[in-house]
């Protein structure tokens, strides 16, 4: 059985997909990248915002089409989007064959078995098995937690990944160290908000145990850390980072808005003050630290006062990078209930206005970096022999490139000068040295053992 997947949405999926994937391996499942040669396809749907819901509904819709236009024998929705609208999404779309949402990941295998599509008994795997899809294979997401407690006003999460449940942390290092033997050079940490880890099992390992767990018990070049709420920069996380030169001086942390006001009114648990003073402090603990963040315009009530606030605070703070996107009410969250008062157009004037400011920070944040020796990761080789790649503050799909002359490896390291920046977001840079292997900076392992396990935390 050949098994077709289109992943969508944010990287947490994307670690999902992988571990369908190996659960359907078990069952004799072979992925394809060839959507008319496979047998099943299954979208992986998001549902944070409307667009996110259109993409995946004509995801879904072009998917059914290789029932007669390939070998596709069943079309399966999964995920976040399935988890909120099955009800709908089962009366409006007939021609796909299977629907579970993201509480039901556990039960594809079966429910294709009892279709007759897969059969078989299945191999017994570690449960942080995955199998990769990508063309990127040195580069990973490691999720270490589920769901979401915060209950910000704006955001559908919780209703689809349900409450905030932490992986242990036996059980993170295990799936590390799979992926390490896969071939990983730089692990992403993911989750809704990594400060939030191990706060529900309270065995006294948070994040910075975690990341030094990680640091000891892999040699993983690179690990890189999305998804961070600013209140979880605390002394003990800045120490850790400060420290361990494989923690990348990286740092994605989703502030949504500047003006109290309506921090207050999207229920979010930071205000501008506390915002300030917690960035400043990540950049005193680690100097050449890059910050990304997010922000929402036209969220109910937002005036024009609120939103020059806004833009008052990204010139005062300069993020090296801002994702920006405009308010749109999601059923069943509390912001649904607000009047959406801010029309339409002024969404998107506010939101041009934003991304022009924000494009001349960064192009300031990134001309400083012009001169400077840095790391660089290879990925690709292009057509005409040049290497592309990133550096530490580049992270994967969503930072730019830096591309350089020379022909390197892909998953190779290197140190490169930084030459030029191009296009607003890459980097040129001309090759220093090559690195033989970073693994030999690297403590002594303390390997865990790999048993044949239950599901263990990763189904909780």
């Amino acid at each position: 059985m050949k098994v077709g997947f289109i992943t969508l949405g944010c990287d947490k999926n994307t670690v999902d997909t992988e571990r369908y994937l190996a659960e359907l391996s078990e069952y004799g499942g072979e992925y394809t990248h060839e959507l008319d040669q496979a047998d099943v396809i299954i979208v992986n749907t998001c549902g944070f915002i409307d667009a996110a819901k259109k993409e995946s509904i004509d995801a879904m819709i072009e998917a059914a089409r290789y029932k007669s236009d390939g070998s596709c024998q069943a079309v399966v929705g999964v995920g976040c989007m399935i988890e909120r609208h099955k009800a709908e999404l089962i009366e409006a779309l007939p021609e796909v064959d299977l629907f579970l949402g993201a509480s039901e990941s556990g039960r594809l295998a079966q429910e294709l078995a009892e279709r007759g599509i897969v059969g078989g008994d299945p191999v017994a795997q570690h449960p942080g098995v995955r199998i990769y899809t990508g063309d990127l294979p040195h580069v990973r997401y490691l999720k270490i937690s589920e769901g979401c407690d915060h209950g910000c006003a704006f955001c559908a999460i919780p209703l689809m990944r349900g409450k905030h449940r932490s992986f242990l942390r036996d059980e993170v290092i295990r799936e590390a160290q799979l992926l390490e033997l896969q071939g990983a050079k730089e692990v992403n940490l993911v989750a809704q908000d990594l400060a939030h880890y191990g706060r529900d099992i309270r065995d006294g390992v948070r994040l910075p145990e975690l990341l030094e767990s990680l640091v000891s018990e892999t040699s993983i070049p690179w690990i890189r850390m999305l998804y961070l709420y600013s209140t979880g920069i605390t002394p003990r996380l800045l120490e850790v980072v400060a420290r361990e030169n494989r923690i990348l001086p990286y740092l994605d942390m989703p502030m949504q808005h500047a003006s109290d006001a309506v921090l207050a009114s999207m229920r979010r648990p930071e205000r501008k003050r506390t915002i300030r003073d917690r960035v400043t402090r990540f950049r005193e603990a680690v100097p050449d630290v890059a910050i990304r963040t997010t922000c929402i315009v036209g969220f109910p009530g937002e005036t024009e006062h609120d939103f020059e606030e806004l833009l008052e605070f990204l010139e005062e703070i300069q993020f090296d990078r801002v994702g920006a996107f405009t308010y749109s009410p999601q059923e069943g969250t509390r912001a649904a209930a607000m009047d959406d008062d801010v029309p339409d157009t002024l969404k998107r004037e506010r939101l041009e206005r934003l991304t022009e400011l924000q494009r001349s920070i960064t192009a300031d944040r990134y001309e400083s970096r012009v001169g400077k020796v840095s790391r660089i990761l290879i990925d690709r080789i292009t057509d005409d022999g040049k290497s592309v790649g990133r550096l530490p503050w580049q992270a994967d799909d969503i930072d730019g490139i830096t591309t350089l002359d020379d022909k390197l490896d892909p998953g190779e390291f290197a140190d490169v000068a930084v030459s030029e920046v191009v296009d607003d977001y890459d980097f040129t840079a001309t090759l220093v040295r090559r690195i033989a292997s970073v693994r030999r900076e690297a403590p002594k392992l303390e390997r865990r053992s790999l048993p044949m396990a239950s599901i263990g935390s990763y189904g909780r």
